[in-house]
């Protein structure tokens, strides 16, 4: 009983002691640590260094990023998922580089088995040669340089017709159609008669005389020469000295009678229209280009055109035309080019594939399904090693052939996901989005030190992994 009554009087009192050395030993361990902090410092390898390195970034705690409000004071793995803790940093920050980073993207770790489940693919980016190539469907039309209407600029009637029925073929020179005129008639008289009294008049010792002759002649030639009279059918009216009771109209040019409005008889006046002519030696091609890819043409550009009525053939022509404006109803450039046609392949109204290429030359590149858009930027996922992939923002420039052009954000050699990273992409959203609830404000650090803690659910965690995080 006197042993009893010692134990219960003196233990209180001991462990007060006890606790009382504790608190001493553990406000001087606090006190030196400082003063040793201070003397590293103190001492840099040079006056510069202490300003060309920068601080380092103190962690406050370490954060499960899926698990809102979970907290530990020590790194490791989460115990609700099988995935490394994030640090928080004192100013907010998780540790993400900022170089490309991707705002609203933090890096994430995928295990290899977790990696095969989701069908996770990586590929390499690489320098190569792009090529853009642009297809579309084009109409073939007359090239209108070619195309000509026949008139008489006299007033008659037509004798005989030569060229009796559309579409017709005619060669350059082929006689179309004759003409009587009995103003044309009298006006050859007329040039008979100069060209007689110049002759008359030539060897005339009066000047005046000798050149009054030659200027009548050359008066009646020009009416001629401008009612389309050609200089041969003038020598043919010298030589005979007969006038021509009709004259013969000739084709200009090579190319199929498109209309015709001369009928054998009828009276025909200078406004109208006999014949419509049109080559089509060569043809133009009419395309539609997407203004997307309207940038990647340019006048003089090579065209290669197919039709699959013609298999094994293709024609070779130049860009001559692009549209000063777009269509607002099909958001399309019209492009035309011109194509040689010497057998008459080619008709009118026939559709054929145009095929269009600008060479990218040698540019960094990605598989297409690397890239990701959010609308305001483009973000692929670099494989890190270990299973860790960091977010990227890059700069892309044209997809052509399932590959992207990367102008900036990555370099050569880089490996990406190139399938499954919109799972990925989920994850690192969702994590940047939990860490950023559970940050602290930049440069604030907590007033109290907060014990660990998980949500309710995690009751349903094992009880070693809530012994090792509550600490």
């Amino acid at each position: 009983m006197n042993m009893k009554s010692f134990f219960r009087s003196t233990l209180p009192w001991l462990l007060t002691a006890l606790l009382a050395v504790a608190l001493v030993v553990l406000t001087l361990s606090r006190k030196e640590s400082p003063k040793g902090g201070a003397r590293t410092a103190a001492a840099p390898a040079s006056p510069d260094a202490s300003r060309l390195t920068p601080p380092a970034k103190r962690i406050l705690y370490w954060v499960d990023p899926m698990v809102a409000g979970y907290k530990s004071d020590k790194p490791g793995k989460s115990p609700f998922m099988d995935m490394d803790l994030v640090p928080v940093y004192e100013d907010g920050s998780n540790g993400e580089t900022k170089e490309h980073a991707a705002s609203g993207y933090v890096p994430v770790t995928v295990s290899t088995d977790r990696q095969q489940a989701i069908g996770v693919r990586l590929g390499k980016a690489e320098i190569r040669d792009l090529t853009k190539t642009i297809r579309t469907v084009g109409r073939v039309t007359f090239d209108e340089t070619l195309s000509h209407q026949i008139h008489a600029k006299f007033e008659g009637y037509v004798e005989r017709l030569y060229v009796d029925f559309t579409g017709k073929p005619v060669r350059k020179g082929q006689p179309l159609l004759s003409i009587y005129s009995p103003e044309l008639l009298a006006t050859e008289q007329e040039y008979l008669l100069a060209f007689r009294a110049r002759r008359q008049f030539q060897g005339s010792s009066n000047p005046d005389l000798a050149r009054g002759g030659v200027d009548l002649l050359e008066s009646a030639r020009q009416r001629l020469l401008l009612w389309d009279i050609s200089p041969g059918q003038i020598a043919e009216l010298e030589r005979s000295g007969k006038p021509e009771k009709a004259l013969t109209l000739y084709s200009p040019v090579d190319g199929f009678v498109m209309s015709k409005n001369a009928v054998q008889g009828a009276r025909v006046m200078p406004a109208d229209t006999l014949f419509e002519i049109a080559g089509i030696r060569d043809v133009w091609v009419q395309a539609d280009i997407y203004e997307s890819e309207a940038p990647f043409v340019a006048l003089k550009q090579t065209a290669r055109m197919s039709l699959s009525y013609f298999p094994g053939r293709v024609w070779t022509g130049k860009v001559a035309f692009i549209a000063p404006v777009l269509d607002e109803k099909t958001r399309t450039v019209k492009v035309r080019i011109e194509f040689q046609n010497p057998d008459g392949a080619l008709k009118p109204e026939m559709y054929a594939d145009v095929t269009l290429e600008k060479p990218l030359g040698r540019v960094l590149t990605v598989p297409d399904g690397a890239v990701l858009s959010t609308g305001t930027r483009a973000i692929v996922f670099v494989a890190k090693g270990e299973g860790r992939f960091e977010p990227r923002v890059v700069q892309a420039g044209a997809k052509v052939d399932g590959y992207y052009e990367i102008r900036g954000g990555i370099a050569a050699g880089d490996e990406v996901v190139t399938q499954a990273n919109f799972l990925i992409d989920s994850e690192s959203r969702l994590k940047a989005a939990l860490a950023g609830m559970s940050a602290p404000a930049a440069g604030v650090s907590p007033t109290a030190k907060e014990t660990p803690h998980a949500p309710a659910s995690s009751a349903e965690a094992p009880q070693g992994a809530k012994a090792e995080h509550q600490h």
